[in-house]
C-alpha cells in the first residue's frame, strides 16, 4: 500500500492527509521516532502541569503516552477531519481530559497566550516542503500563530530533521522576534534515523524556541546547541554557526550509517570535540581490513596513540595505519590521536569518555553485547609537555613541545599548527633531562633561593643532544657527503656548505660540530625560526657558521649574479618547505626547482660538489617533471627514498664521470664513517652512514 506522497508538496495538502489516514486506519504513524525515543528531550522541556498544544497531531500515540505519564492538560489539533474523529473515539473514555480539535494551525481559534508549550512532531517539516513564496507565506502564518498562542516564557518544541531550509526559516523567524533559540540533538538519534533514501540517513533534532518579552531596541540574539540530553548547552555566536554545527552532526550521522552498511568510503577521519568548548579533543581514523577473516572476537578494536607519537609513520599515514590494523588482526580498527592543549587523566578515563561514541562506528554484524578492546603502546597515554607557543608572521602559529618516545627518551619538536601532523624539526634531549627532572630541579631551586629572588630564565637549548640526528631525511642528507672526492679527508680539509632552510638548526649544527674545517652559510626566510633554533634547539652561530635572514631564492640569485666570481660551495642543501598547502609538492616550493633558478645553484657549486635536495611530492606527474628538470642541469642524479615517509633525498652532481656504483658508494661511506667514529668525535653509534646509501638509485 502506497502511503507516501508522490511529491513532497503533497505534505501540505488537506486532501492528501484525509486519504492517508483513511487508508492507514487506526494504526499509529510515528514521524521521527516513538515516545520512548523522544521522551528524554520531551520531559526535559515540558513540565507535567503545563498546558500543551500539539499541532498536526495525526494519529501519533505521543500525546496519549504523555497523558499516561502525567501530562493531562493536552490539546491536539489537525487539519484532517478523519484523524480527529479516529483519535476522539480512541481516547474519549480512557483520557477524558485530553481534547482533539479539527483546526487549521495557520488560523487557530484560541485566545492569545493560551498555552505554555506548543509541540510539533514533524509538522513544520511537512509544511515547509520548498522555498516558494506561497509555501513560505503559509509557514509564516503558522509560526506567527504559534507565537500568538504561547505565553511569555513558553516554548515551541519542534521535532525536525533540521534540513538546511527548515533550520534557516525557523531560526531566522524566532530570533528576529527576540526569542531564545536552542537546537537539541535527540540522544542516539543516529540509531533512529529516517531513511530518506537508500544511501542517506538524517538524525532527529528538537528546536526549543523560548518566547521572551519584547525589549524595544534590543539586538540580543541567543543561539545554543545541545548535543546530549544531560549535556551542557553550547552558546554560539550566530545563526550561521548554529547551522554549521547542525550540519556537522548530520554529516557524522551519515558517516555512521555508511560505515554500518560496509560502504567503501576510502580513508575516513573525523574529530571529536569538547562539548563545552567546541575544541577538537580526539582525531579518529577508521581503518578496515577486508582480508581479515571474521570471527567472534575480532570485529572491532580501538587503538589509543600515545601523545606525541601521532606524527610517526605507523600512526600518521594511511599506509602505516593499514599495516597497524592488519597486524592487530581486527576487521575494523579505529586509531585515536590525542590533541595538544587538552588534558587527559588516564587510559581508563579516555576509555570511559570514548566508549559510547566509538560504538557508533562499529562494523555491521558485530554482536550487540560484544566487548570492544582498547589497545595502545605500552598501555599508557604517553607524555607531551608544551614548552612554548607563539605566532610567526611567515609560518603562522607554532608550538615547541617535549614528547616521550617508545624508548622512554624525550624529544623536542617544532610543530607548525597549520600542518599539525608534520614535525618540522626534532631533537633528542639528553638522558637526564625529562619533564619530571625539570620540575624537580625547578622546585629545588625555589627552596635554595632567597624569598625575594626573581626567577632566572631557563636555557632550554642547553639540554639538546647535539650528536643525534632525529630526522631520517637529515641522516640521508649527511650521508650524501660521501659523494664528495676523498670523503675520508673531509675532517682535515676546508668544506664550504650552503644550507637553505634552518628550522631548528639540527642539520647545519650537526655538520658544524662533526666537520671541524667546515664553514656554513645558513639561509632562513623567517626570523622567528632563528629565535626558535637558538632558544629551544641548542643552535648558535660562530665564526664558521653564519645565518642569513633572507629568501633563499633571492640570496642565491644575488650570489650567482653578483658580477664578480661567485663564491663556490662544496655542498648545497635545500630543506625548505612550501607555505602553500594546495600544491602537490610541499618541499621545496616550486620556484626552487625552476630551470632558471637551478642554473643559479649550478653556478655557485664547485665542479666536484654535490647539491642535496629534500623532495616531498605526492603528485607523481609533478615529481617526474621535477626529476627531469634537475637532470637537465645536473646530469648525475641519485634518489634515496626515505622508508615509511613521502620524503625522497636527491643527490645532484655536474659530471656523469663522477658516478659511483653502489659498492663504491658504500665503501666511501664506510671510510668517512670510520674517521667520524674515532674517539672524542661524539659520533652516535646508531647512525650508520652506509645504511643510508644502500637503497640509492641513479635516475
Amino acid at each position: 500500500m502506497n502511503l507516501l506522497p508522490k511529491s513532497s508538496k503533497e505534505f501540505g495538502s488537506v486532501d492528501y492527509w484525509e486519504k492517508f489516514f483513511q487508508q492507514r486506519g487506526k494504526k499509529a504513524f510515528e514521524w521521527y521516532g516513538t515516545y520512548l525515543e523522544l521522551c528524554g528531550v520531551l520531559h526535559k522541556y515540558i513540565k507535567p502541569r503545563e498546558k500543551v498544544l500539539v499541532i498536526g497531531c495525526g494519529n501519533s500515540e505521543l500525546s496519549e503516552q504523555l497523558y499516561d505519564v502525567g501530562y493531562r492538560d493536552i490539546v491536539n489539533i489537525d487539519i484532517s477531519e478523519v484523524v480527529i474523529k479516529q483519535m476522539k473515539e480512541c481516547n474519549a473514555t480512557r483520557r477524558p481530559q485530553m481534547s482533539f480539535l479539527k483546526m487549521d494551525m495557520t488560523q487557530m481559534e484560541f485566545p492569545d497566550a493560551s498555552f505554555q508549550v506548543v509541540l510539533d512532531k514533524g509538522t513544520l517539516d511537512a509544511v515547509l516542503t520548498d522555498e516558494e513564496e506561497k509555501t513560505l507565506q503559509q509557514v509564516d502564518r503558522m509560526l506567527a500563530e504559534v507565537g500568538r498562542v504561547l505565553q511569555v516564557g513558553g516554548r515551541y518544541l519542534c521535532i525536525s530533521l533540521a534540513q538546511a531550509h527548515i533550520l534557516k526559516k525557523a531560526v531566522g523567524h524566532f530570533s528576529r522576534e527576540g526569542w531564545m533559540v536552542r537546537v537539541h540533538q535527540v540522544a542516539n538519534s543516529q540509531d533512529q534515523v529516517l531513511e530518506a533514501e537508500p544511501q542517506f540517513s538524517l538524525p532527529v533534532f528538537a528546536f526549543i524556541m523560548t518566547k521572551f518579552r519584547p525589549v524595544p531596541g534590543s539586538a540580543l540574539r541567543i543561539f545554543e546547541l545541545c548535543a546530549q540530553e544531560q549535556g551542557k548547552p553550547v552558546r554560539l555566536e550566530s545563526a550561521e554557526r548554529l547551522a554549521e554545527a547542525v550540519r556537522e552532526r548530520q554529516q557524522y550521522a551519515w558517516l555512521c550509517s555508511q560505515l554500518r552498511r560496509k560502504a567503501k568510503l576510502g580513508s575516513v577521519s573525523l574529530d571529536l570535540c569538547d562539548g563545552d568548548t567546541g575544541e577538537p579533543r580526539y582525531t579518529l581514523h577508521v581503518v578496515d581490513s577486508p582480508t581479515v577473516k571474521p570471527s567472534r572476537d575480532n570485529h572491532f578494536a580501538i587503538f589509543i596513540i600515545p601523545q606525541g607519537r601521532e606524527t610517526e609513520w605507523l600512526f600518521g599515514m594511511d599506509e602505516g595505519r593499514k599495516q597497524l590494523a592488519a597486524s592487530a588482526g581486527f576487521r575494523r580498527l579505529i586509531t585515536v590521536a590525542l590533541h595538544r592543549g587538552q588534558q587527559y587523566e588516564s587510559m581508563d578515563h579516555i576509555q570511559a569518555e570514548l566508549s559510547a561514541r566509538v560504538m557508533e562506528l562499529a562494523p555491521a554484524g558485530m554482536p550487540a553485547q560484544q566487548q570492544v578492546p582498547f589497545l595502545s603502546v605500552g598501555g599508557d597515554i604517553g607524555v607531551r609537555t608544551v614548552q612554548h607557543q607563539d605566532c610567526s608572521a611567515l609560518s603562522g602559529n607554532y608550538v615547541i613541545e617535549d614528547v616521550q618516545g617508545d624508548d622512554k627518551r624525550y624529544f623536542r619538536r617544532l610543530i607548525f599548527l597549520n600542518n599539525r601532523n608534520v614535525v618540522q624539526s626534532e631533537a633528542r634531549l639528553l638522558k637526564d633531562v625529562s619533564y619530571k627532572a625539570q620540575k624537580k630541579r625547578k622546585k629545588d631551586r625555589k627552596k635554595q633561593r632567597p624569598a625575594d629572588a626573581e626567577d632566572l630564565p631557563a636555557a632550554p637549548g642547553q639540554s639538546i643532544d647535539k650528536s643525534y640526528l632525529c630526522c631520517e631525511h637529515h641522516k640521508a642528507m649527511i650521508a650524501g657527503l660521501a659523494l664528495l672526492r676523498n670523503p675520508e679527508l673531509l675532517l682535515e680539509i676546508p668544506l664550504a656548505l650552503l644550507v637553505v632552510g634552518l628550522g631548528g638548526g639540527s642539520l647545519p649544527l650537526f655538520v658544524h660540530d662533526h666537520f671541524p674545517k667546515s664553514c656554513i652559510d645558513a639561509v632562513e626566510i623567517d626570523p622567528s625560526m632563528l629565535e626558535v633554533a637558538t632558544q629551544w634547539f641548542g643552535f648558535s652561530q660562530s665564526d664558521r657558521m653564519k645565518v642569513h635572514i633572507a629568501d633563499g631564492l633571492d640570496y642565491i640569485a644575488s650570489l650567482a649574479g653578483g658580477g664578480e666570481a661567485p663564491p663556490c660551495y662544496d655542498v648545497i642543501m635545500f630543506d625548505v618547505d612550501s607555505k602553500d598547502p594546495t600544491l602537490g609538492m610541499s618541499c621545496p616550493p616550486p620556484a626552487f626547482v625552476e630551470q632558471s633558478f637551478l642554473q643559479n645553484v649550478k653556478s655557485i657549486l664547485t665542479p666536484e660538489g654535490v647539491f642535496i635536495l629534500n623532495l616531498v611530492c605526492r603528485d607523481l606527474g609533478l615529481k617526474d617533471s621535477v626529476l627531469a628538470g634537475l637532470k637537465a642541469v645536473f646530469p648525475l642524479l641519485y634518489v634515496r627514498r626515505i622508508e615509511g615517509e613521502v620524503n625522497e633525498i636527491l643527490f645532484c652532481q655536474l659530471h656523469p664521470e663522477q658516478k659511483l656504483t653502489t659498492p663504491e658508494l658504500l665503501e666511501t661511506a664506510q671510510a668517512l664513517e670510520q674517521t667520524l667514529r674515532k674517539p672524542g668525535r661524539g659520533w652516535d653509534d646508531t647512525y650508520v652512514l652506509s645504511d643510508m646509501l644502500k637503497t640509492v638509485k641513479i635516475v
